[in-house]
């Protein structure tokens, strides 16, 4: 028996699930732009790999609906309509504000340490002249996530990782430098209000707070004509 033909397929699998899973997070953390087009070749080396592995992860990802390929195969980030953003953040609504309200009668003393530090990681980039908007970006899914995994609901967690994989990359508007709401700090009085519910333990302050701050993003991003019309939308091969 050949066991090097045993073995490579895993390390290219392993190679593939690595891939996906960093294209995975930048598309959840808001890093790339709706809009924004890719090559398999410039990601490849990024990460310095071959074509092979990059090609598998993104096959992966468009059937995901979080990429799209045309045709000449470049690859887009997807541009969300606004019935699509809507539905979204309904869905987000209810999903979060559950995962939230579940957290803070779950969340353990370390955990409660760990979100609050987070937090502080998030005013204290606030402060900075001007914020660096790939760690205000970072930290917020750092936070977000932290507390839904207190939860203690492994299905509703995967389901919402699924929600921001689509509507990660539009929270770049909410968090971009130079905004009103970040010179205001909206989103970190969001964030203390559910940090401070974390700790008093209380459910409902907790879904508000979370609700709250899914709101006040969503009515921005919506305001800053970001978003499109179902009509406008260009298929790929056309472009």
């Amino acid at each position: 028996m050949n066991l090097s033909k045993l073995v490579s397929p895993m390390i290219r699998q392993t190679l593939s699930a690595d891939v996906y899973s960093q294209l995975r997070d930048l598309l959840i953390s808001g890093r790339v732009m709706p809009g924004e087009k890719l090559s398999l070749r410039s990601i490849a080396d990024a990460l310095g790999v071959s074509v092979m592995p990059v090609r598998e992860a993104v096959h992966r990802l468009v059937a995901e609906q979080a990429l799209e390929m045309a045709a000449n195969r470049y690859i887009r980030v997807p541009v969300l309509t606004v019935s699509q953003f809507r539905e979204i953040t309904s869905i987000r609504l209810n999903l979060e504000g559950q995962a939230a309200a579940r957290a803070a009668q779950l969340v353990s003393a370390e955990a409660l340490q760990e979100i609050q530090g987070i937090h502080d990681a998030f005013c204290q980039e606030f402060a900075q002249n001007p914020p660096d908007e790939s760690r205000l970006i970072a930290l917020n899914k750092a936070l977000h996530f932290a507390i839904y995994g207190q939860a203690d609901m492994p299905i509703l967690l995967q389901i919402v990782e699924s929600l921001w994989l689509r509507i990660g990359p539009i929270l770049n508007y909410d968090l971009r430098s130079g905004t009103e709401r970040v010179i205001q700090r909206v989103q970190a009085s969001h964030h203390a209000a559910l940090v401070q519910a974390l700790k008093a333990r209380d459910p409902v302050a907790a879904c508000e707070a979370l609700q709250g701050d899914i709101k006040s993003a969503a009515e921005f991003i919506v305001n800053t004509g970001a978003l499109v019309v179902a009509d406008a939308i260009k298929p790929m091969d056309a472009e």
